[in-house]
């Protein structure tokens, strides 16, 4: 298996015949090298959404039409996607999942805000927010999405057992380092930490060393962009 960061709060994941695109905002991420988008996402097969910020899901709608791939995520923003963009969707609703044989992924809650535009009308409802479990090869796998930390994560624990978390660790629009440590700590035996939704901005997280430091014993990687962490 294979997780490679797309910057920011976007990933690919491969595992069996599947290349998995997870909130691929490529087009103005200060992460991500536009040159390469390309290579991003050859070969993808599926795109997963949190929800429905512009920083997570902008990208998508073309990404679906050029490859011809579908888009899954919350039931609201897929129906509405599918009708706007002619693209094929695939909604459905925390709790649910989506089997795709080398690759199982749940939906499960987060807690921030999913809206979309900010046009003269203002921000438009866009489903709820949420984040995926997948599992795959033996390994689990819980993407936060954006969150904070929050008392459902031991449910999802308590279900899924992730040895492997994608936590949103930026602060300001999510939770930090300190807090995804905790959250980590309390709630979850993880065997590996990835931290995602930081560095792209001044205002974010530019290190993750206060989520190393609260994880002794967890081996917390930050990835580089576009350089594939091999599990």
């Amino acid at each position: 298996m294979k997780i490679i960061w797309l910057g920011h709060a976007g990933f690919r994941i491969e595992t069996g015949d599947l290349a998995l695109l997870f909130d691929p905002w490529l087009t103005g991420n200060p992460m991500f090298p536009e040159a390469r988008q390309a290579e991003a996402i050859a070969g993808a097969t599926h795109i997963f959404i949190t929800h429905g910020h512009s920083d997570h899901a902008a990208d998508a709608p073309e990404i679906a039409r050029a490859l011809g791939i579908p888009v899954h995520g919350i039931y609201d923003l897929m129906s509405f996607w599918g009708e706007k963009h002619g693209i094929e969707t695939v909604g459905f609703n925390k709790g649910g999942t989506v089997d795709l044989g080398a690759a199982r992924i749940t939906m499960v809650n987060a807690a921030h805000s999913s809206s979309a535009g900010e046009g003269a009308e203002g921000p438009v409802y866009a489903g709820h927010e949420a984040g995926y479990v997948i599992e795959a090869e033996g390994h689990s796998i819980y993407l936060t999405g954006d969150t904070d930390v929050m008392a459902d994560m031991e449910i999802i624990n308590d279900l899924h057992r992730p040895d492997i978390g994608i936590l949103c660790a930026g602060g300001f629009f999510t939770m930090d380092m300190k807090r995804a440590a905790y959250a980590a700590k309390k709630y979850f035996d993880f065997k590996t930490v990835i931290p995602c939704h930081y560095r792209t901005f001044p205002l974010l997280e530019q290190s993750a060393e206060a989520l190393k430091a609260g994880l002794p014993g967890v081996d917390v990687i930050e990835p580089e962009v576009l350089e594939a962490i091999e599990i």
